[in-house]
């Protein structure tokens, strides 16, 4: 390391080092998956809708299934209970409903295909969001 970047680390370390900032950052991941499985449980016809689109049935339990598995994982990624197992969870729901949501390979060239692409690759990084936060809780705890 160079100096430079040892003064630089010095100095933000105190700050993305806190508990609080961590929390924060856990928090801004499971973001999307606790507004959306509030969203699925205060309009269930809706999520059951949703379910039905994609072509998932029984859509009533595939809807109840992804509004548990969007809270209960959220909450142990935030909450610190079983860290690892709730963001391999999410990691594993997002890869899956990826590839079911966002076949760009299968639309046309133009902007919907390219929005669908951009959407794919970034659930892709929450993919990796999820697999960093489960490897490193889990060598936290080794």
């Amino acid at each position: 390391m160079h100096a430079f970047e040892i003064r630089l680390a010095s100095f933000v370390r105190p700050l993305f080092g806190a508990a609080w900032m961590r929390f924060i950052a856990y928090l801004c991941l499971c973001a999307a998956y606790l507004q959306g499985g509030l969203n699925k449980l205060t309009d269930f016809p809706g999520a059951i809708g949703e379910m039905t689109h994609f072509g998932l049935s029984p859509a009533p339990v595939f809807a109840a299934i992804v509004i548990i598995m969007e809270l209960a994982a959220s909450l142990m990624i935030v909450a610190g209970f079983l860290r690892w197992l709730g963001a391999l969870a999410l990691g594993g729901f997002t890869l899956m409903a990826t590839f079911l949501a966002l076949r760009f390979w299968e639309l046309p060239v133009g902007m919907e295909r390219f929005m669908a692409a951009n959407s794919f690759f970034e659930h892709l990084g929450l993919v990796g969001g999820f697999l960093l936060v489960a490897w490193l809780d889990l060598g936290q705890k080794a």
